[in-house]
């Protein structure tokens, strides 16, 4: 099994490619090893000193660090990765849910436009995300500022605020002059 990596925007998170799928067209994020105890291979990250945080996305597994070298830290990563396929065991525990979805917010009247902000990001903002190693989900629409969740090394990432209001914002805008602005919720 070769297992690629991939840097990502955020200094603190490395992408890692296993050639196989990892949750398809879902995602999921692990911000502690309480959250990792619905999947073993979470669980198997979260037990390397210095891991705080986890994000499998369709064909990828994000691993974020506290603090140390990726030089040192890699090798384990890699090594629990590769022990975990081999083992045949599932990514998410049994009963474990892929996406964790909370209530979205938005007027009815406003169920047009929250369709096209929808398409837009799952057609155009996604893939580039996850390109990155990250995840980005929609969460409410409230008079005329959206608002979204960023995922994986997205989230706490230095330029992930440009990117909502530089990339997103300017997007959205673009298609959809009811958007003035893009927040992180």
């Amino acid at each position: 099994m070769f297992i690629q990596t991939e840097v990502t925007p955020n200094p603190a998170t490395l992408k890692f490619l296993p050639g196989r799928d990892v949750l398809g067209h879902s995602t999921r994020e692990f911000r502690s090893a309480e959250e990792a105890a619905a999947s073993p291979l979470a669980a198997a990250l979260f037990g390397i000193p210095g891991v705080v945080g986890v994000f499998f996305g369709g064909d990828f597994v994000s691993v974020t660090k506290s603090n140390g070298e990726w030089q040192h830290l890699k090798p384990a990563v890699l090594g629990a990765i590769m022990e975990h396929y081999l083992s045949g065991a599932p990514i998410l525990a049994e009963g474990a849910a892929a996406e964790r979805t909370g209530d979205e917010f938005f007027a009815p009247e406003d169920a047009e436009t929250v369709a096209t902000i929808k398409e837009l990001l799952e057609t155009r903002v996604r893939p580039a995300v996850a390109g990155d190693g990250g995840d980005i989900t929609f969460r409410g629409f409230r008079d005329g500022v959206v608002y979204l969740t960023m995922k994986g090394s997205c989230s706490g990432c230095p330029s992930s605020t440009a990117t909502l209001k530089h990339g997103i914002q300017n997007l959205l805008r673009h298609f959809l002059p009811d958007v003035q602005s893009v927040e992180a919720a």
